[in-house]
């Protein structure tokens, strides 16, 4: 690991220098086969919180609980309203010219009651209407079960904390194999196990917020695995006629080391062991259980706090088997670089017990846009790493099938969002790059197709290609720049740094805000 870490390190700035040398389209083209798509997910587009007999989802209970959770005390109630404007939201798909769309499935939206004693059929119908209508326009769904939004009933009985959730969540994968199985062929499990114990059951920022960073932290991921597993194995009964395939997406931004200090290295090893491994290594390593340097780590903390084992339970050998292989490729969510660091700073830092402890690394994120006018120069510091994350992974899980599923830049309100299109052009650059390299990805979804509620930061934040003004109850999509830019990248199969369209020209000459309107 510690020489994989230098070698990669070293790599930064070559491949800074070789992306910037290559940015006009001389690196090449993406294959002919690759996959480009957008990504949304329910809770934070949908809206129709209460419509059609969807029933309470945890999300709905928090934000009207815990208003001031949220930084603009808003809520999803409405949100992009893609649950009436799903037709819209195709016709968007289909002008950008992406092959491929992710959208998620509202739980209680298919399961009101959060089990599978009752079937919604208006919330059937609505899938069965977005899906049919993404096939009809030759756009591949890739559907995940789950990001986030779990049934308000379940939470109440302790969510992911409860191990019953194993069973909760293989019942309610087998409707949607039986409900939508036939048509679609790419499925996600459980949207980033990392970010959602953390967040929703450690340090309580988002639902249901519990606060337990020593205990419900793990316990979640561990019910989260083995929910994977289920949803995995289940889909064996239907693998054979449906001919799917069924992945779970991991979240990772690369861990620079703030200096190449042996305890910066090995703060950068346990940053890999927290984030990432706690989830794949069980999956995708032939070891098949969570990497030694957490289960040391957890488990020495706990003895020194005076438990008598360890507050991450090991994996039995049943239970190992049952998780290992569960993914049919990796499915990655990937944003920027956190600067990764051990020293005496740390001190008091940390809750005493919690993962944050038990890992005993400190990391912060760099603002990404230059207050000088050359902001992309700045932001050639952040793409690299995406290149190394990538080649990581392809190394350390045996070169696996890649699809990135989340990628995106938060920008101001605005059509003209030229740090969004930097970022875009400087990450797909250095994908390809990764490509070039033997990294065997298929595909990428830029997140997101449009604006939406951003969890505890509700609408503060901006990460669509199209604009949305939630002011507006007609809830109207704008192209941004980087829609256009976008779509030149999807047409062409190459990155082209010279292709600067103006979004105000065209939409002034546009009949219409849609792309498909506007020769590019």
């Amino acid at each position: 690991m510690y020489r994989a870490i230098v070698l990669l390190i070293w790599t930064m700035g070559t491949f800074a220098h070789y992306v910037r040398d290559n940015s006009s389209g001389k690196m090449g083209r993406f294959p002919e086969d690759f996959l480009f798509g957008v990504a949304t997910s329910a809770y934070q587009t949908e809206g129709g919180w209460d419509a059609d007999g969807k029933g309470l989802s945890m999300w709905d209970h928090f934000v009207r609980h815990n208003p001031d959770a949220i930084a603009d005390r808003s809520n999803g109630d409405v949100a992009a309203k893609s649950y009436e404007l799903y037709k819209r939201d195709v016709e968007m798909l289909t002008d950008l010219g992406v092959g491929s769309y992710r959208f998620s499935i509202s739980w209680p939206r298919i399961l009101p009651y959060g089990t599978s004693d009752y079937v919604n059929p208006m919330g059937v119908a609505y899938y069965n209407s977005l899906i049919d209508e993404l096939l009809a326009n030759g756009i591949t769904p890739f559907v995940t079960m789950y990001h986030w939004d779990l049934p308000q009933a379940l939470s109440e009985r302790g969510g992911w904390l409860n191990a019953e959730v194993v069973d909760w969540f293989g019942n309610y994968s087998r409707v949607l194999y039986e409900n939508f199985g036939d048509r679609v062929k790419f499925w996600l499990t459980i949207n980033e196990p990392y970010i959602h114990c953390k967040v929703g059951y450690g340090i309580g920022e988002h639902a249901p917020g519990v606060r337990s960073p020593g205990q419900g932290f793990y316990d979640c991921g561990r019910n989260i695995l083995m929910a994977n597993a289920r949803a995995y194995r289940a889909y064996d009964e239907f693998r054979g006629s449906q001919g799917g395939q069924v992945g779970l997406p991991f979240s990772l931004n690369w861990p620079e080391p703030a200096s190449d200090s042996k305890d910066d290295l090995d703060a950068v090893s346990c940053y890999f062991a927290f984030h990432l491994g706690q989830y794949a290594d069980p999956i995708f390593t032939e070891r098949g259980n969570y990497p030694d340097i957490l289960l040391e780590r957890v488990e020495t903390a706990s003895l020194k706090q005076g438990y008598t084992k360890s507050r991450l339970r090991r994996l039995t050998e049943e239970e190992a088997d049952y998780i290992k292989g569960t993914s049919d490729f990796f499915a990655l969510n990937h944003y920027n670089i956190d600067i990764v660091y051990r020293n005496e700073s740390l001190q008091g830092m940390f809750e005493v017990p919690s993962v944050d402890d038990d890992g005993y690394f400190g990391y912060y994120t760099k603002n990404s846009i230059s207050k000088s006018e050359n902001r992309t120069l700045e932001l050639w510091e952040y793409s690299p790493g995406f290149y190394k994350v990538l080649n990581y992974i392809n190394e350390k899980y045996n070169e696996p099938v890649i699809y990135v599923m989340e990628n995106g830049k938060n920008t101001p309100k605005g059509l003209q969002d030229h740090a969004k299109i930097e970022y875009l052009r400087n990450y797909l650059t250095a994908m390809l790059g990764a490509i070039k390299s033997g990294v065997n990805i298929k595909g990428y979804f830029a997140w997101s197709l449009m604006d939406g509620f951003e969890w505890h930061m509700g609408y503060t934040m901006n990460f669509g290609l199209y604009e949305i003004d939630m002011t507006d109850a007609s809830r109207t999509r704008v192209p941004r720049t980087s829609a256009f830019v976008y779509k030149e990248i999807i047409r062409s199969g190459m990155v082209d740094y010279d292709y600067n369209p103006d979004p105000y020209e065209i939409n002034k000459s546009s009949a219409s805000t849609a792309l498909r309107d506007i020769t590019i």
